[in-house]
């Protein structure tokens, strides 16, 4: 999708460029954090319409994200993808209000294809809102 801001945060510095790379590739453009404090910083510069995140990082880690994308801007689509998410988190995300909760290792078609129906969703969201405000 044209125009799509994808910001994608994860610790895994190779995991994480490649990723983008692979995105890239397809013709979509996606930044890269490698912390949760980058994320936030990312967000202050250049609001991403979704963001892929990591759950397990040092320090902020994705649900802390999670929880901050969701006050500040509901309107983010954030997909969860981790590696080491119990049944529990994945809870927890979706009470936040994450679109989807993915396990690593995710095929790239798979992910891309929940990245393009949560920017979707973005654009379904701010339709409803607006048509009862």
């Amino acid at each position: 999708m044209e125009g799509m801001k994808i910001l994608l945060v994860d610790d895994e510095e190779e995991f994480v460029k490649t990723l983008s790379e692979r995105i890239e590739i397809r013709g979509l453009k996606a930044d890269v954090a490698l912390s949760g404090e980058q994320a936030l910083k990312a967000m202050d510069e250049n609001l991403p319409d979704v963001i892929v995140l990591d759950l397990k990082m040092p320090g902020m880690d994705g649900m802390e994200i999670l929880r901050r994308t969701k006050k500040a801007h509901p309107e983010i689509q954030v997909v969860m993808l981790t590696g080491h998410g119990s049944e529990k988190d994945e809870n927890e995300a979706r009470r936040l209000g994450v679109f989807e909760y993915l396990h690593k290792p995710v095929d790239l078609e798979s992910l891309l294809r929940t990245v393009t129906n949560a920017y979707k969703n973005k654009f379904k969201s701010s339709m409803v809102a607006v048509s009862f405000a």
